[in-house]
């Protein structure tokens, strides 16, 4: 027994008549009588009475018939289930992130794949450098978001986005009268500085930026895991902190951020970083609607504090 002949005897039981039912599947009368001859010598029971001029089901062809339905809805939900899953619109997707990534950055980005792919569950994982790059290799995560540099040659990455850093005052802070502040100005300040993570990341290119102007960071505050946190302590007054300009999101009473001059290294890069030999299909997908990012300008946000 084949879908076919259940599909012949579904035209049959609903057309009433080999004739339309023949048309219906496209095949010859003669031709539709013996498949249905057929099926019922393989079952061993009539499922046409033909006793009568009126076509009509026996009770065992009014059985088959409702399994035939079942079976045929099964078989097409079984084919859209593997097309899909084949061609990346459904199944699953871990996704890890550093937090201050959630900012700004992240949420269309996973909005707009949503709305492409409902049947697409996304299981979000918000965790430090170190612990995203391990849960990828471990195969606890498909993507990951962080901040470069970053090396890793058995992982691909695509830069999402790019920005400026800019320097968070405590409000009442002398430079914060100012619209821009020189890398240079900062020598003698107190800095609060992100975690090290095991790698180069933010804590790189804050400590690369003061070396450019030519001093270390004078360091009240180091291994600070969030920017929210680190936003926070310049509110407090405890120090001064460079931190990428999706910051300003925070915008919490007590800080003013300002652009930086004095620098050409000022550009951070967010990616997203995956296995280079994962063939998902769903991860295809998430891929290929990420944007292709160059050099932005300065976003126009308002000042907080």
């Amino acid at each position: 027994m084949e879908f076919r002949h259940l599909r012949y005897l579904l035209a049959v039981a609903e057309e009433l008549s080999f004739t339309r039912a023949a048309k219906r599947v496209h095949i010859a009368q003669p031709a539709l009588s013996v498949q249905i001859r057929q099926l019922e010598e393989e079952l061993g029971v009539e499922l046409i009475d033909r006793s009568r001029r009126a076509i009509t089901l026996t009770e065992a062809g009014t059985i088959m018939v409702s399994e035939a339905r079942q079976l045929l809805r099964a078989r097409d939900r079984a084919i859209e289930l593997v097309r899909k899953t084949g061609t990346g619109t459904i199944g699953s997707l871990a996704v890890g992130f550093v937090p201050s990534a959630s900012n700004v950055t992240l949420p269309p980005l996973l909005r707009a794949f949503s709305n492409r792919h409902p049947d697409v569950t996304l299981t979000l994982r918000e965790m430090a450098p170190g612990l995203l790059v391990a849960a990828l290799h471990e195969g606890r995560l498909d993507v990951c978001f962080l901040y470069l540099p970053f090396d890793d040659p058995s992982l691909a990455q695509q830069v999402v986005s790019c920005e400026q850093f800019v320097v968070a005052l405590p409000a009442d802070h002398r430079l914060a009268a100012r619209d821009r502040v020189d890398v240079h100005e900062l020598r003698s300040e107190p800095f609060i500085l992100p975690a090290r993570h095991g790698m180069p990341g933010l804590f790189a290119q804050v400590f690369g930026m003061c070396r450019e102007a030519g001093f270390e960071p004078r360091t009240v505050q180091d291994d600070v895991w969030l920017v929210q946190t680190i936003v926070g302590l310049v509110a407090a007054g405890t120090g001064i902190a460079l931190v990428p300009a999706n910051a300003r999101a925070l915008s919490p009473l007590g800080v003013a951020y300002r652009s930086l001059t004095g620098t050409t290294t000022n550009r951070v890069e967010l990616a997203a970083i995956w296995r280079s030999e994962d063939r998902s299909p769903v991860l295809k997908q998430f891929i290929s609607g990420l944007p292709a990012v160059g050099v932005e300008a300065e976003p126009a946000v308002a000042e907080g504090g």
